[in-house]
């Protein structure tokens, strides 16, 4: 059964150094490494992605891993589904509808 509890979102967030052409080159390339993974940009360095578990979370940290930049930090946080619908989002001053997780779950 698929539960709020098990199922899961990773967020990649991340601080690149871009100060030479090739820098920005290997920032912009792990960028896009995670579009093609499924992420979605929360914001220039933050990326989100919707796991069907924990085992599928490691998977793709692992992926991560392998397409690291040599320089700069990375970190990756794992929150369950129910935790997703709490967080609080602003624009601006005006507070953004909850988040809405995804309708259906997609096995592939």
């Amino acid at each position: 059964m698929l539960s709020g509890y098990r199922l899961m979102w990773m967020m990649v967030i991340f601080d690149l150094p871009v100060l030479t052409k090739p820098q920005r080159r290997a920032a912009n390339k792990f960028r896009q490494f995670l579009l093609d993974q499924g992420f979605g940009m929360c914001q220039l360095s933050v990326y989100m992605r919707f796991c069907g578990g924990k085992e599928q979370a490691e998977v793709y940290t692992r992926r991560v891993q392998s397409a690291l930049p040599r320089a700069g930090n990375v970190q990756i946080l794992y929150f369950t589904d129910k935790q997703y619908e709490n967080i609080v989002s602003f624009n601006g001053p005006v507070r953004r509808p909850p988040n809405r997780n995804p309708q259906q779950y997609a096995l592939f």
